[in-house]
């Protein structure tokens, strides 16, 4: 899945791509369809490595 898939609003999209992100992780690919339909969410997902 790519960002461009979800929905978004262009201007938020042209953001994401310009910031050079393609692929949204897991829990964004998960949470902003839901989001965009106005629902709230709770996720948990991994922040970290290190």
């Amino acid at each position: 899945m790519q960002f461009k898939e979800l929905g978004l609003h262009p201007d938020i999209l042209r953001a994401v791509q310009d910031a050079g992100y393609e692929t949204p992780t897991p829990i964004q690919a998960q949470a902003i369809p839901h989001v965009l339909l106005g629902a709230d969410v709770m996720g948990a997902a991994q922040t970290g490595t290190g």
